[in-house]
C-alpha cells in the first residue's frame, strides 16, 4: 500500500495519491493530470477512482481531465448533483482499490455533500482519513460558502458540529488526518502548517473539537470569518458543471508574441497585462497599465481575489523558463483565457523602444525621514484588518488589498499615496493596480511593516496605545 501527499504550498492544498497491487486512487487531484497519470505509471498501476471530497470553491479540480485521460470513476459523497458523469456514493460505502478500501462518511457542514474517505488497511484495520474541508490541522472547514435558500452559517455549522461528532471523533485516536488545505488557504480561520496529524492530536488540541457545547462550537467557528473571496463561488460552479480540457487551456496560453504583436493583440482584445515578476523587477520598469501580481507569492489566490472575470483574457510578462508555469497556475483557479506571453519578457519590450512605466520604490528610512519632515502623509496599510489592528502606523489608513477596487474611489489622486503590506509583495501589487487606474502619485514603501519597525518608527494598536 502507498499514500502520497501532494502539497501544492502556493495553494496550502493536499491531494493524495493511492496504490495497491497496480490499483490507484486519487483524491481532490488539482487541474493538471500529467503528475498522477506519471506516478500511476510507474507503479504499473490503473488509476481506478478519482474521489471528491466536495464541490471545491478555491481550486478547480482536475477531476474531469483525469477521469477522460484514465478511465478512471469520478466519486463524489451523498448530496452531490453534477453537469457530467459521475458516481454518487452512499453513506457507509467502500470502494476497494487493490487490497486496500475506502469508506465514505458523508460529513456535511462545510458544504452540504462534504465528504470525508476513511481507509481501510489490507487486515481491515483504519488506517488514516481523508477529511477534504470537513476537518483541517487546528481547524475545521468555513461553514458560510454554501448558504443556499433557507440555509444559514448557522444551520451548516450545526451540521459540522454533528458530522464531527457522530462520524469522525469516534474513530480512533492513532488515526492519521490528511487534510485539503493547511495554512495560508481561505477555506478556514487558524490552520496549523502542518498538513498531517493523529486525530487524537487533533482532539486535544483543535479549538472547533474542544467546544463543549453546539452552541459553543458555532459562535468559534463563525467567529472572526473573513469575507471569502470572490472567485470561490465561480470554482464551485466549475467544479460542478465542467469546463475546458487543461490541454486546450495551456495550448490557448502558450503564445509567444513579439512586442509588437503583443501590444496589437492587447488593443485588440482588450486583454489584462499580467505582469508576474518579482516586485523589485517590476517597480524599475513595466508596460502602462499592466499589473503585478508575482508568482513567487501566493499567486493563484490573489488573481483570484483581484480579477473579477474568470474570462478575462490575459496577457503576461514572465521571467524567462516561466511561461507556462504561469498559465497553469492561473487555470488552477479558472482563469483560461491566457492570450499568450511576451517573448523576450520585458528587456525585449524595452529594446523594441516601446512605452514604459515605473512606480517609485523607496526604503523604509527614506520613508522615516519623508515622514518626519511631513507628518500627515497618506499612508495606505493594505494588511488584512487582523494584521494592522495589533500594529500600524499611527497615520495609515487600512485598505486591504482584498478591497482596494472597491475603496478607490475614496483615496487622493492629487497626493503621493505612501503603500505598504508586510513584507513588500502586496503593496506592489496594490501599488500596480493604484498606477493602472491613474494614480500617478504611488510610492511603494519596500520591506513592509518589517522594515518600518526595524528603522525606528513607532508603532500603535488599534486602541491607539503605543507598542513595546
Amino acid at each position: 500500500m502507498k499514500i502520497e501527499q501532494i502539497y501544492t504550498g502556493c495553494l496550502a492544498q493536499g491531494a493524495y495519491y493511492l496504490e495497491s497491487e497496480g490499483e490507484a486512487a486519487v483524491i481532490d487531484p488539482l487541474r493538471e493530470t500529467a503528475p498522477y497519470v506519471r506516478k500511476a505509471e510507474q507503479d504499473n498501476a490503473t488509476i481506478k477512482y478519482v474521489f471528491e471530497t466536495h464541490f471545491h470553491a478555491d481550486f478547480v479540480s482536475g477531476h474531469l481531465d483525469l477521469a477522460h485521460k484514465t478511465g478512471a470513476t469520478i466519486v463524489y459523497g451523498p448530496n452531490a448533483k453534477t453537469d457530467f458523469d459521475a458516481y454518487t456514493a452512499t453513506d457507509g460505502e467502500e470502494f476497494s482499490i487493490g487490497r486496500i478500501k475506502l469508506k465514505v462518511l458523508h460529513t456535511p457542514g462545510h458544504t452540504m455533500e462534504s465528504t470525508t474517505y476513511l481507509l481501510l488497511d489490507e487486515e481491515g484495520k483504519q488506517r488514516a482519513i481523508f477529511t477534504g474541508d470537513t476537518l483541517f490541522i487546528g481547524d475545521v472547514g468555513r461553514p458560510d460558502l454554501a448558504i443556499k435558500g433557507d440555509v444559514t452559517e448557522q444551520d451548516l455549522a450545526s451540521l459540522l458540529y454533528d458530522s464531527l461528532h457522530t462520524k469522525i471523533m469516534p474513530l480512533s485516536d492513532d488515526l492519521i488526518v490528511y487534510p485539503g488545505h493547511g495554512a495560508g488557504s481561505a477555506c478556514g480561520k487558524s490552520m496549523s502548517k502542518e498538513t498531517s496529524d493523529t486525530l487524537g492530536n487533533q482532539k486535544l488540541f483543535n479549538y472547533a473539537l474542544r467546544a463543549e457545547t453546539k452552541e459553543s462550537f458555532i459562535e468559534q467557528v463563525l467567529d472572526g470569518l473573513s469575507q471569502p473571496p470572490q472567485y470561490f463561488a465561480k470554482n464551485a460552479m466549475l467544479n460542478k458543471t465542467g469546463y475546458d480540457s487543461i490541454d486546450e487551456v495551456l495550448e490557448r496560453g502558450s503564445h509567444a508574441l513579439t512586442p509588437e504583436a503583443f501590444e496589437a493583440a492587447v488593443n485588440e482584445t482588450d486583454a489584462l497585462v499580467l505582469d508576474v515578476r518579482e516586485a523589485k523587477e517590476f517597480a524599475q520598469g513595466f508596460i502602462p497599465n499592466s499589473i503585478n501580481i508575482g508568482l513567487n507569492g501566493q499567486f493563484a489566490p490573489w488573481v483570484g481575489a483581484l480579477i473579477p472575470d474568470l474570462k478575462q483574457p490575459i496577457a503576461l510578462v514572465t521571467p524567462a523558463g516561466k511561461e507556462e508555469e504561469t498559465v497553469l497556475r492561473l487555470a488552477r483557479v479558472g482563469y483560461d483565457y491566457c492570450i499568450g506571453y511576451l517573448s523576450g519578457g520585458f528587456e525585449a519590450w524595452k529594446k523594441a523602444g516601446l512605452e514604459v512605466d515605473e512606480i517609485e520604490s523607496i526604503s523604509a528610512a527614506v520613508f522615516a525621514e519623508r515622514l518626519a519632515e511631513t507628518p500627515t502623509l497618506s499612508v495606505i496599510d493594505v494588511r488584512r484588518p487582523a494584521e494592522y489592528d495589533p500594529e500600524h502606523l499611527a497615520n495609515a489608513e487600512n485598505v486591504p488589498l482584498d478591497d482596494l477596487n472597491s475603496h478607490m474611489a475614496a483615496l487622493n489622486r492629487n497626493e503621493p499615496l505612501y503603500v505598504h503590506c508586510a513584507g513588500g509583495y502586496r503593496s506592489m501589487v496594490a501599488s500596480s493596480i493604484l498606477k493602472a487606474r491613474g494614480f500617478e502619485k504611488v510610492v511603494d514603501v519596500a520591506g513592509g511593516i518589517a522594515a518600518i519597525k526595524a528603522a525606528g518608527l513607532p508603532l500603535v494598536s488599534k486602541t491607539a496605545l503605543p507598542l513595546e
